[in-house]
């Protein structure tokens, strides 16, 4: 029988018996809930008519009057339609006609008589009260028992199934998984078999096939994995990168000639020794270890030359085959150890201090030209050399407007040199934010003027002083003044504000311009990249952002934006508060 027919017959069984037990306690109650309905309803009511008709026999003086003959009309009425005990309708009969001679008569004899009749009505209920009471308790107790006996027939209907019915499915699933452990093991000689014709028959031997393919593949491919491997060890021995492999172990894997030249090693065979053992002896070695491939060039004299080599280190993982069975959980891949690169860059390294080299000469010889061309506009500016038509000023303002941009691009690359060069030359000292301010303010005023735009400051008093070079840091700020204008329309606003950071003041430049596409913010401090423009604005030459990073972080601070296409920019750089 297949597994699902099984689960159908097992939960309708269950529900069968559930019905069953469920439909029982139902007929027993409402047979209880009838016979207390019935006390209640009959024998109670006569009670509270005779009662009523005694208090107001009692209460009321004779002759009655119309309010309490009609009420005790009432009551008798009542009573002569709730009549149903033996003997309870001649009672009744003869108080009707006791009370009709009251009407007429009030002799104490009648009134005796009307009480005899009350109180023989009385103890007939209370009789009936007694009976049906006895009878309900005895219906109650049947009813218990018998919902007793049908509650322990379920439940050990219902423990039998339980112990019983999950070993059918818990049992060949213990046995599937004791053989699926066998074969993480590499045990693929494990079988299973089952003796009924179901899905987890099918399962077993889907299992068995499996096995059988796996221990078909291990002993054909045993020596052609061995192969490989000789293979693999020949091709990093002959590579020309100095490459190391280390175990989870810290054990040497493997470690080619290359590296055993570079970190001056003999020709012995170091796989399987203790990397902590050999780089004790070996500083190299050992800040090979310690770096893990940050991305910084080692530096290396070989036969009295310097060399540059490019660190990279990759950790080995490899699938997890054979699980703890004592570990909560188990992992898909597991680390099977590091391997170094050591790759040489040296050529590449001098070609990029060539490069830096150049842009600096080149640079600086600009700067001359440049300035003579500046000087040469002035002049001709000055009437005294001569009068200049309307379009004649034009083209020389055109000429101003390159010759400045182009010396502002020259000095962005004699700054760019020394950053790549690493000999940016900082001077720290303690510095009120203010000064930095107007510094920047004082520098853009001009510009700002001409275009309209109101330079909102927000600068809080008391604010501490910053560790920084005074005049970069300046320049961080009119950079990103001077982008603020390019991209702010006539008559608007640009914020400036100082706030403080925990141990940190955060200057910012808020514009409300077009703003800057999410797709570009990533790159927007990397070098020479440039936002593309709608041609309503020129374009920078790349660089003023990316010198301005280089300038913060430096100085030990952070550089960033937020921007919202629509809404404008918001640029902002941290400085650490100077210490007293």
């Amino acid at each position: 029988m297949k597994v699902k027919n099984k689960l159908r017959l097992g939960f309708g069984f269950l529900f069968l018996i559930v019905l069953f037990f469920g439909g029982l306690s139902i007929i027993l109650i409402n047979q209880i809930a009838t016979n207390g309905k019935v006390i209640l309803k009959n024998n109670y009511e006569t009670l509270t008519f005779v009662r009523e008709m005694r208090s107001i026999l009692d209460e009321q003086a004779l002759p009655l009057n119309a309010a309490a003959a009609s009420s005790f009309e009432q009551q008798l009425v009542a009573q002569e339609h709730n009549i149903t005990e033996k003997g309870e309708g001649a009672v009744t009969a003869a108080l009707r006609a006791n009370y009709t001679h009251l009407q007429k008569e009030n002799s104490p004899v009648v009134i005796r008589a009307i009480h005899q009749n009350l109180k023989q009505i009385e103890i007939l209920n209370m009789k009936a009260i007694v009976r049906k009471n006895e009878q309900a308790n005895h219906a109650v107790d049947k009813a218990l028992l018998f919902l007793g006996l049908a509650g322990s027939f379920t439940f050990l209907v219902l423990f039998s199934f339980s112990v019983n019915f999950p070993g059918a499915i818990a049992n060949p699933l213990n046995v599937l998984l004791k053989g699926i452990r066998q074969i993480s093991q590499k045990n693929y000689k494990e079988r299973i078999h089952f003796d009924n014709r179901d899905e987890f028959a099918e399962v077993a031997a889907a299992f068995n096939d499996m096995a059988a393919r796996l221990d078909d593949w291990e002993n054909s491919s045993l020596s052609q994995i061995m192969s490989e491997k000789q293979r693999i060890e020949t091709i990093i021995e002959q590579m020309q990168d100095a490459i190391i492999g280390i175990s989870e172990q810290q054990q040497i894997l493997f470690i080619n000639t290359t590296a055993k030249t570079m970190l001056n090693l003999s020709d012995q065979k170091y796989e399987g020794q203790q990397v902590a053992d050999i780089a004790r002896h070996n500083d190299l070695l050992q800040s090979i270890l310690d770096s893990k491939g940050n991305g910084k060039p080692f530096r290396i004299v070989i036969n009295g030359k310097d060399s540059f080599f490019q660190l990279d280190s990759t950790e080995i993982t490899v699938p997890n085959i054979s699980p703890n069975p004592e570990d909560t959980i188990s992992i898909a891949r597991k680390s099977a150890g590091r391997v170094f690169i050591l790759r040489n860059v040296t050529e590449f390294k001098e070609r990029d201090e060539a490069k830096t080299n150049f842009i600096a000469t080149i640079s600086h010889e600009l700067k001359t030209p440049i300035s003579a061309i500046k000087m040469s506009l002035k002049l001709l500016h000055d009437e005294r050399v001569g009068s200049l038509n309307e379009e004649q000023v034009d083209l020389i303002n055109h000429i101003g407007d390159d010759a400045e941009r182009l010396l502002k691009i020259t000095y962005e690359l004699l700054d760019l040199s020394q950053v790549e060069t690493g000999n940016i030359l900082l001077n720290f000292i303690a510095t009120e934010p203010e000064q930095i301010l107007q510094y920047a303010v004082k520098a853009v005023k001009f510009e700002a003027d001409q275009k309209q735009v109101e330079l909102e400051q927000h600068l809080p008093a008391h604010l501490p002083q910053v560790l920084a070079d005074t005049e970069k840091t300046a320049w961080v700020m009119i950079n990103f003044l001077s982008n603020a204008l390019r991209y702010s329309s006539e008559r608007s606003r640009i914020v400036i504000q100082v706030k403080q950071q925990k141990q940190f003041l955060e200057f910012s430049v808020q514009d409300f311009g077009k703003g800057i596409d999410a797709q570009y913010q990533d790159r927007l401090f990397d070098r020479y990249f440039q936002v593309p423009t709608d041609g309503q604005n020129k374009s920078g030459s790349g660089l003023g952002l990316a010198i301005a990073k280089e300038f913060i972080t430096a100085q030990g601070g952070q550089i960033g934006l937020e921007s919202e296409v629509g809404s404008g920019s918001r640029f902002y750089f941290t400085l650490p508060i100077a210490r007293n």
